[in-house]
């Protein structure tokens, strides 16, 4: 076990996962709306207007992985135009 810096609040803490024990449980619940917010909506254009419109904070959204499959998908199928996500 490491000691480790929680990504979402800053807090110091020893553990394996990312995040500490407080924020694990709000990491899962914003997955979870990050999840359906993509089912629902087929084309985001941006990281700003996903965190708009799911209230996630653009720091949180860039570390998830479904974000990371977003992007891809985004720069495989739209390459050319003016859609991008910065992480």
């Amino acid at each position: 076990m490491d000691f480790k810096k929680c990504a979402r609040c800053g807090c110091f803490f020893v553990s394996e996962d990312n995040v500490c024990c407080n924020c694990k449980a709000k990491d899962r619940f914003d997955s979870i709306k990050l999840q359906n917010y993509l089912e629902e909506n087929s084309s985001p254009t941006s990281l700003e207007q996903i965190s708009i419109e799911t209230g996630i904070s653009v720091k949180n959204l860039s570390r998830f992985d479904e974000v990371q499959k977003l992007d891809s998908y985004l720069n495989n199928n739209f390459s050319g135009t003016n859609i991008s996500i910065e992480l």
